[in-house]
């Protein structure tokens, strides 16, 4: 269900997330499998920065529902259930402690906890014609994994509304203007510019470990820990996925 790939050239490392078939969304194991790749990227001080990618085209379409959590049977509230989805938050929160710099490239579409990985990144590039979609009102449930925090730290209040509450897509463009993005570029260019800020970044991998470490301690400061943040959502999904169940009349229907 889906492939992590590490490469590393002139101090940078390339992580891409394979699953053309569900444009790149990630099952449990693909997570498990990113906190490795995460790891191996931290214990290697040659490497100064690191690039996050999805494959054929497009950034990552967030869990992938083939998964019995994201299943319209899937019950939230089992102690499997917390714990499998555990490790999907705690992806997150790994990669926005990663000990290097880190870049989103997105193209195509971010969807749903694909826009969480994307806003867990320090930078994001995208294409113009690339989009940002919460997904998760027209899943019935409402968003997690610090959705909130992470978007509203990078766009502010109205961007994590617009996607959160508001079922709003976001195009490139958009999201530069409004914080989401550092630039918009053409689709072909958006993962070599990405590369290229990297490389920047990563001339001198001992300073950007450093620099990035105070740079966070200075300037990531939202109105709670991305911890605290997850543990809120946390609460009210379970609630509105198990309000689902019950709109089907407690039926799993995966």
């Amino acid at each position: 269900m889906g492939t992590i790939r590490t490469e590393v050239m002139d101090g940078v490392a390339v992580v891409t997330m394979s699953a053309p078939e569900v444009r790149n969304a990630f099952s449990f194991e693909m997570c498990t499998d990113l906190c490795a790749a995460f790891d191996q990227v931290d214990n290697d001080p040659s490497i100064g920065a690191m690039v996050l990618r999805g494959d054929a085209g497009t950034f990552c379409a967030g869990s992938d529902t083939r998964e019995k959590e994201w299943s319209s049977g899937g019950d939230a509230a089992t102690a499997d259930s917390f714990n499998r989805t555990s490790s999907i938050y705690s992806t997150f929160l790994r990669l926005s402690r990663s000990a290097v710099p880190t870049i989103a490239a997105v193209r195509g579409s971010a969807v749903g906890a694909g826009v969480n990985l994307a806003m867990a990144c320090d930078l994001r590039v995208m294409a113009r014609d690339a989009v940002l979609v919460g997904g998760f009102l027209r899943a019935g449930v409402l968003p997690g994994g610090g959705f909130y925090s992470l978007v509203g730290r990078a766009g502010g209040k109205q961007a994590a509304l617009a996607l959160g509450l508001a079922a709003v897509r976001i195009d490139g463009e958009k999201a530069e203007r409004c914080g989401l993005a550092w630039e918009a570029l053409d689709d072909p260019d958006v993962e070599d510019r990405a590369v290229d800020l990297a490389k920047a970044c990563a001339s001198d991998p001992e300073l950007a470990r450093r620099g990035i470490a105070i740079l966070r301690s200075e300037l990531d400061v939202p109105g709670v820990s991305l911890e605290a943040a997850i543990e809120m959502e946390r609460g009210a999904q379970m609630w509105s996925r198990r309000r689902r169940i019950d709109a089907l009349g407690g039926e799993d229907q995966s």
